[in-house]
């Protein structure tokens, strides 16, 4: 399947190349505003002057940009971006002297990046909203073959302000499952940590050019696994719910990843030994109620305090230090529902104290007026 869908895509590129054209944007659009910019080029708004459609055209300098990337990112986009999660080209794409140009889906109420409250993070019904969609969108992408491998707040569309509906985009990295690609590292929480030696590599080569050695590094190759995406979207949910990052790069260096994966350890050999050993009746041990079992012995880092354990438990599976034993993004559904933050587990905890004790004086009062009925009768 993977390699089809890859040979498929190679193939529309070809193809699209043989109908590119050339067009001057101010005759066929009205360009409205500018909706992002970054190193890939820019997005502005705009509408067709002849449809009326609002649409968001992205602009990939010619100067900084093959037309092999830029036919591919809009082929991918074009035809294999059918879910409603994921941003999808109009089919109209062209080049000017300057730049190759393709319409896409607008995102108009900006991007998530620029909702999420600094320290805050969002309201944890909006969370969940926007992990139940991108989880079905990234499973989309890949049981079509596909790794995102750009997954952050800034790629994820708004269509409205509640986040009812969102959309990932910018497929610029897009990779398919299996192929090769340099690794590379970047000082980031989104990068996963199985890049590091990159690091390691890179500190060697600067103190080999100190020490007059000026010889080449050699690359890092890797391979595109759909671990990558769960690893991303295991840090955009601390993200949602914190407004801060649980740190500021996946590396040993990094005191908060360190203490993370210390925590993890520790975690992992505990359910272990418990699935080992224990058993509740004929089922066996799930992981959130180890979990809940194990933030009293072996509380989460300060970084993560507040959150519940059923959303630890989902970390836990996302952010897994080795990549091969990561959780997929479809399990993201199974934790939807319950509390994600302590504040809402204690509310819901008092709401349940409430209900339990308004039904235990219903029963009482039942058993009375029970009875008072049987004294009537003279059944007593």
């Amino acid at each position: 399947m993977t390699a089809v869908t890859a040979q498929e895509l190679d193939e529309r590129c070809f193809l699209s190349a043989q109908s590119m054209t050339s067009l001057k944007v101010s005759e066929h659009f009205q360009v409205v505003k500018l909706l992002g910019e970054g190193s890939y080029g820019k997005v502005m708004l705009a509408v067709h002057r002849k449809r009326g459609t609002p649409m968001a055209l992205k602009f990939f300098p010619r100067q900084s940009t093959s037309l092999t990337s830029f036919l591919r990112e809009y082929n991918l986009s074009l035809s294999y971006c059918t879910h409603p999660s994921l941003t999808r080209a109009l089919g109209i794409f062209f080049s000017t002297p300057s730049y190759y140009v393709f319409a896409q889906q607008a995102g108009l109420y900006g991007d998530l990046y620029s909702v999420i409250v600094s320290e805050v993070g969002l309201d944890e019904e909006h969370v969940q909203r926007v992990m139940s969609q991108l989880s079905g969108a990234v499973t989309h992408l890949h049981s079509l073959g596909f790794v995102h491998r750009d997954i952050k707040p800034e790629n994820i569309f708004l269509c409205d302000s509640s986040c009812r509906w969102v959309k990932l985009g910018d497929f610029g990295l897009t990779r398919a499952i299996g192929s090769t690609v340099r690794a590379v590292w970047y000082e980031s929480p989104f990068c996963t940590p199985e890049v590091e030696p990159v690091k390691e590599a890179e500190r060697e080569m600067e103190r080999r050019v100190c020490e007059g050695n000026e010889e080449e590094m050699e690359d890092i190759w890797i391979t595109v696994e759909p671990s990558m995406d769960s690893w991303a979207l295991g840090v955009l949910v601390y993200c949602l719910l914190t407004g801060c990052f649980p740190w500021e790069e996946s590396t040993s260096d990094d005191r908060g990843y360190r203490r993370y994966k210390e925590w993890f350890n520790r975690e992992a050999e505990k359910e272990e030994n418990i699935r080992d050993g224990e058993w509740i009746g004929e089922e066996e041990i799930d992981s959130y109620t180890i979990m809940n079992e194990n933030q009293r012995d072996n509380p989460p880092p300060s970084q993560f305090e507040g959150l519940s354990p059923l959303v630890m438990t989902l970390l836990k599976e996302l952010l897994h230090p080795e990549p091969k034993h990561r959780g997929n993004p479809e399990e993201i559904l199974s934790y939807l529902g319950g509390p994600w933050l302590m504040e809402t587990e204690r509310a819901e905890k008092r709401k349940a104290e409430e209900a339990e004790k308004e039904a235990r004086i219903i029963r009482e009062g039942g058993g009375v007026a029970e009875e008072l009925v049987r004294e009537g009768r003279g059944e007593r």
